[in-house]
């Protein structure tokens, strides 16, 4: 299945139905009056966030939705049936943006199963029985119902991951996710073999989180240089970022700046976000070389350095145990109220 992270669609709700003119003739009544029904609703466009989705593919050859009108209404004081909502299933983490310059926010779906009404449907106009009053026994006029709502939006695809992997080209983040996880990302000895993101779920110290891997970042890329940094938008919701830096580079600390200069260039908070550095692909070296590195990077980065080979499988458990102390554990039991003390655990819904 081919990946796809933005779409622009179009999108039109129902219009309310028209209200009937009708009067009521039966025979041996002699004054029947008005009895014309009121028109039905349109349907809405309502968005939903589905589990089992991780592409915007399908909105490539399905482009525009419009969704029910809703029935006149008829005689006998009948109302008119109402028009079927249109659901559009997305994946979880689908933004829905508006088609102006500043591509404002206006939906974000975040949890499976969240159901958002983005257009309302048009009411039914009423039907003449509705007008009728003391003065104006026999009313003709009826409404037309209220007119649908259109718009074209952009559709965004923000993958949700607890972790997010970053670096150079080449710096090992496909080889680390398939050792840890069972993705199958395709590892070459060239560089962008990773050409759009992967997500891996990784099982570790009797808990579960969701690795992001995204194609590598190079000087530049800010302002489009390789593949640009378009793939960013993927880790914005990472809780903490693994910075995987080459052991074989020529410097690893200007390896490391430059990736930390598109983070910063890119915005929405990459930045500051916290950051576990590994220098990666420790078994092509000596303990002697691989301490000097380890160093050189850690005065680049102001931050401890993990050695790791994610090949062989060096220092994978230390690398997982400095993400998890960045990730809530989501089974964690909330504390009787009863029990609350000094040893109480904390605890939150996330």
């Amino acid at each position: 299945m081919h990946f796809l992270d933005q779409a622009k669609i179009f999108v039109r709700s129902g219009a309310g139905g028209p209200g009937a003119v009708s009067f009521r003739r039966e025979k041996f009544i002699e004054y029947g009056g008005p009895d014309g029904g009121d028109g039905g609703k349109g349907g809405d466009i309502v968005f939903e966030a589905v589990a089992g989705l991780n592409t915007l593919i399908d909105f490539r050859y399905t482009q525009h939705f419009r969704a029910q009108r809703g029935i006149g209404g008829s005689g006998s004081n009948r109302t008119g049936a109402g028009g079927r909502d249109l659901v559009i299933e997305v994946p979880v983490g689908t933004q829905i943006l508006a088609d102006d310059e500043e591509r404002t926010l206006l939906l974000d779906l975040t949890r499976v199963g969240q159901r958002e009404v983005f257009l309302r449907g048009g009411d039914g106009g009423r039907g003449n029985a509705s007008y009728k009053t003391s003065t104006n026994r026999a009313p003709r006029q009826h409404g037309t119902g209220w007119p649908s709502e259109e718009a074209w939006v952009w559709l965004r695809l923000k993958l949700l991951a607890d972790a997010g992997l970053v670096g150079l080209p080449n710096a090992g983040k496909s080889t680390f996710i398939n050792a840890v996880t069972n993705a199958q990302a395709k590892v070459g000895a060239y560089a962008f073999t990773t050409t759009r993101p992967q997500l891996g779920v990784v099982r570790h110290r009797q808990r579960e989180f969701v690795v992001a891997d995204i194609p590598g970042l190079i000087e530049g890329a800010a302002e489009g240089a390789g593949i640009g940094d378009r793939f960013l938008g993927h880790i914005e919701r990472c809780r903490v970022l693994l910075h995987l830096v080459d052991a074989n580079d020529a410097d690893v600390a200007e390896s490391y700046r430059i990736v930390r200069d598109e983070l910063e260039a890119y915005g929405a908070g990459l930045a500051e976000k916290p950051v576990v550095v590994a220098l990666n692909k420790i078994d092509t070296l000596d303990d002697e070389l691989i301490a000097a590195l380890s160093a050189e990077l850690e005065d680049a980065s102001g931050a401890p350095v993990v050695p790791v080979s994610g090949a062989a499988g060096t220092g994978i458990d230390w690398v997982l145990d400095q993400l998890l102390e960045h990730i809530p554990d989501k089974g964690a039991a909330a504390v009787p109220s009863d029990d609350v003390g000094e040893d109480a655990l904390d605890w939150s819904p996330l």
